[in-house]
């Protein structure tokens, strides 16, 4: 038996290389080949490859659910169920008190999300969508521990555009990271293609919520009076940081200590970055960590109350 599983597996993987190469559109214009041809004997993905990517799919998940949700109040398995690949529907999601710009943007994150879930699944495999939690409870939990103190009335997601986009300033930024984190672990050159095409778009949502954020950073957040957005920001980062365990990786949209702001220059920190203004990168247990909101990558909690899915995640589990 464990041979017959060792020889489906490797014919799936030799499917899967097949697959992606033929995945790749074909342009017979030289002008638009890449500048460098492929190494001799390049693969296109290493099984390893495969984990890691499959990885980002438990935040991505997490991120659709969100974003669709809150602009339209239908979510992943209205556009496509197969994707969600049998997995439970999110609990506690629902349509935000949105204007129409923000619903157009919230829109636009979860569509590229969808994109993500696809191109992953397609060339890497996928496995079913995790349970997740974004009831208003979640958020306004993770607001009281980042914030130090119970919020009165407490805090909720769904109220209005600012309080979306501070609850939205949570998620993006951690699979940006993780993303970051993994990027030296990938070998195969479509694999490393895969990862910085969605990198590239990852990035940007992360920008365009703390641009939003930073344009009204010295705003107080109703009805907490005398808490402003940046306050809340850097709280957040703060909040995240501290879950991670791995030092500072993560600031707020307004710094208060010019060192941390790009060349030492600014306070505006629209670009959360590190030295150099390079992205900051972190392992999948520490997304794990402040996903769960636990502290630890093999005690489930928070957005993923029954733990992420996937090799990656589940073996932490098997280290416990």
């Amino acid at each position: 038996m464990a041979a017959m599983a060792r020889l489906h597996g490797t014919i799936f993987f030799l499917l899967l290389l097949l697959g992606t190469a033929a995945a790749v559109p074909q342009n017979d214009d030289p002008r638009c080949r890449p500048t460098l041809p492929l190494r001799r004997g390049a693969i296109a993905v290493y099984p390893s490859d495969m984990e890691q990517l499959q990885f980002l799919l438990n935040a991505k998940f997490v991120e659709a659910e969100w974003f669709l949700h809150g602009a339209l109040g239908r979510g992943l398995d209205y556009l496509d169920r197969n994707l969600s690949a049998g997995g439970p529907a999110p609990t506690g999601a629902r349509k935000a008190n949105l204007d129409f710009r923000t619903t157009e943007i919230a829109a636009e994150l979860g569509y590229q999300e969808v994109g993500h879930i696809r191109a992953i699944t397609q060339s890497m495999g996928g496995f079913p969508r995790p349970a997740i939690d974004l009831s208003a409870d979640r958020f306004a939990a993770v607001m009281d521990d980042a914030m130090g103190a119970r919020l009165d009335p407490p805090f909720d997601a769904y109220a209005g555009d600012l309080n979306f986009l501070l609850a939205s300033y949570i998620l993006p930024h951690v699979t940006a990271s993780v993303a970051v984190g993994i990027a030296p672990n990938l070998m195969g050159y479509a694999s490393k293609r895969l990862h910085a095409g969605m990198l590239a778009v990852e990035a940007g949502q992360e920008a365009v919520i703390r641009l939003l954020l930073y344009q009204r950073a010295d705003e107080a957040v109703a009805p907490y009076k005398g808490r402003t957005v940046a306050e809340f920001t850097r709280r957040i980062s703060d909040w995240r940081n501290g879950l991670s365990g791995c030092g500072a990786k993560d600031e707020g949209v307004k710094v208060l200590d010019r060192r941390q702001g790009a060349e030492r220059r600014t306070v505006s920190n629209i670009l959360g970055a590190g030295v150099d203004s390079l992205g900051y990168g972190r392992t999948p247990a520490e997304a794990l960590r402040i996903l769960y909101g636990s502290r630890n990558e093999q005690v489930p909690g928070g957005f993923l109350p029954s733990g992420a899915n996937g090799t990656v995640a589940r073996g932490f589990f098997q280290l416990a």
